[in-house]
């Protein structure tokens, strides 16, 4: 049998202990990407939840095993389901999460239970392993992207080198007086696994043990995370070093972090290395005025980069007013009414598709018809379809652009003289006009309306609106207009950046400041210009022996005293 075939017997079911890295969901390996596209139910905490749920089939059941705050002294779990819907759940009321994955168990069912980190160093999985032993419940072990190793080499430390050297692993909250005892009398690599607030205790302690104040020490929160920091010192000086960062005292203080302790984490050797941090983007909380579907490859592109983005619908897409049009030209598609049919957005390839499978429809009743799309992300979208288009323009992304490349009607060559043009109620007449002149009949037919979204929540305005973002991208001229008109106008802090100058024009007619312009008219070259821009910033703040901000954390007023100086 294949390793990866997953035996469930029903009156056992199947358990996988399953290492959920340190937090980027790019470091879960292959394995546990296939373990949760076959899991019925997931048992996790919810920071873990949020890492693995992706990879989830949709309907799986996640039971949370933190306590439930409402019911004072119990451990009672919370199932939810990943589409969003809550349903109550047949789980009974248990401190144990052994017992609890045990139950989840029955009846058959797959079972993941995701742990931060390693299973094998996750300091309770080997009780529940033990448990599903002593119950006969098959049970399996995925093995997971350890946080004492992965943090460390996201915050640019490397924890040996060609000299080589011992590197020890210490948890402080469990470490004896014989442990550090034993690390302290080291000269090799130290990594610990602490809290924020708890730093300078366990610096103290390895300086007790005979380490020497100026050993070298980094300490990174939120590692492999967009939110991840790091901090430089020595165990002398660390508790200034954060304290002087404003870093604590601070309610989160309770949040893990792990530190690095001996020669390889001096600060000149990271700057060097700090490969994460320095990614362009870094930590900018990147506001993307589009639906999720529309922005999901931007998203992940600006990801790449370091940002975070956050997608936010301007527009609402819905049928026509009157589909009676639509529909005849669809069928008109099947019956060899036209040569042509144009493309020129995502949601005409989402309006023509859903039309097809109304009636039953696929790909291949574009038998026979030529297939234009203008840009990119339209003829990914046709060819999700199923159909490859035979004109994309070869310059300007642009209803221009196409119109460029797109022959004059012949009437030798061409049997049917008819363009089938799919588009917005708002759509501008460029296309149709140059049709028309290069001898082609058009059927303009509104496949969709663009209406205005419902505003975001008041959370979101507020940040649009206080510079809690620090840039957001423009894809068009009606996304300036109607983000402006449902949560208002993004602050002076906030660099915009514009898909071209007929959308920056309109950003700088709200009295928006452009800094950034896409060198084309592509999403893809948009957010490589903020990438750009980001890089160049850093540099500039590098160069100047600045600190590295993002633009929300600096406001007018300080940007202003720095000029003057």
């Amino acid at each position: 049998m294949s390793p990866t075939a997953f035996p469930a017997p029903p009156e056992h079911g199947h358990v996988t202990f399953l290492g959920a890295g340190p937090g980027d969901p790019g470091l879960l390996t292959l394995r546990a990407v296939e373990a949760l596209a076959h899991a019925d139910v997931l048992v996790a905490e919810q920071d873990v939840l949020d890492v693995v749920r992706t990879h989830a089939r949709q309907g799986v059941a996640e039971v949370h095993t933190e306590a439930d705050a409402s019911v004072p002294g119990t451990g009672t779990p919370q199932l939810t389901v990943v589409d969003g819907a809550s349903t109550p759940a047949g789980v009974p009321a248990m401190r144990d999460a052994a017992h609890l994955v045990m139950e989840a168990a029955r009846g058959g069912r797959r079972v993941v239970r995701a742990v931060s980190g390693d299973p094998g160093l996750d300091a309770y999985a080997a009780d529940e392993m033990l448990a599903c032993a002593s119950a006969g419940v098959p049970f399996e072990v995925v093995p997971g992207v350890a946080a004492a190793v992965g943090v460390p080499a996201y915050a640019g430390v490397p924890l040996r080198d060609a000299e080589g050297a011992d590197v020890r692993f210490v948890d402080a909250r469990t470490a004896s007086d014989r442990c550090w005892t034993e690390v302290g009398a080291s000269d090799g690599t130290v990594v610990v696994s602490t809290t924020l607030d708890s730093v300078a205790a366990a610096a103290g302690e390895l300086v007790s043990a005979g380490r020497k104040p100026d050993t070298p020490m980094t300490v990174t929160v939120g590692g492999t995370t967009t939110r991840q920091r790091t901090w430089t010192a020595t165990l002398g000086t660390i508790a200034q070093t954060l304290k002087q960062a404003k870093v604590l005292p601070s309610p989160e203080g309770a949040r893990p972090v792990i530190a690095v302790v001996g020669e390889r984490s001096a600060a000149a050797q990271r700057d060097r290395l700090a490969w994460f941090e320095s990614k362009p983007l870094f930590g900018w909380k990147v506001l993307v005025p589009r639906t999720k579907e529309q922005a999901a490859s931007l998203s992940d592109q600006l990801r790449s980069y370091g940002a975070v983005p956050h997608e936010v619908p301007t527009i609402a897409v819905e049928p026509p007013r009157t589909p009676q049009q639509m529909e005849r030209a669809v069928k008109g598609l099947v019956t060899g009414r036209y040569e042509w049919i144009a493309f020129t957005s995502v949601n005409a390839v989402k309006a023509v598709r859903e039309k097809f499978e109304e009636y039953g429809l696929d790909a291949r009743a574009f038998a026979g018809i030529k297939v234009a799309a203008v840009g990119e992300q339209t003829a990914n979208a046709l060819v999700a379809f199923g159909v490859k288009p035979d004109l994309v323009p070869s310059g300007e992304q642009s209803a221009a652009g196409l119109l460029e490349d797109w022959p004059p009607y012949d009437p030798v060559f061409d049997p049917i003289d008819r363009v089938f043009l799919p588009r917005a109620d708002i759509a501008t007449e460029t296309l149709v006009a140059g049709l028309i002149e290069l001898g082609w009949e058009v059927d303009d037919v509104t496949a969709y309306r663009t209406v205005r979204a419902s505003p975001p929540p008041a959370e979101t305005r507020e940040a649009i609106k206080g510079g809690g973002f620090d840039a957001v991208l423009f894809t068009s001229s009606s996304t300036v207009r109607n983000l402006v008109g449902i949560a208002g106008k993004p602050h002076n802090v906030t660099v915009i950046a514009c898909i071209g100058p007929a959308t920056a024009k309109t950003a700088e007619e709200h009295g928006l400041r452009v800094d950034v312009m896409a060198p084309e008219p592509s999403v893809h070259k948009l957010a490589e210009a903020l990438a750009d821009f980001g890089t160049r910033r850093r540099l500039a703040a590098l160069e100047a022996g600045d600190p590295v901000t993002r633009p929300s954390e600096r406001r007018p007023g300080a940007r202003r005293r720095r000029s003057t100086t």
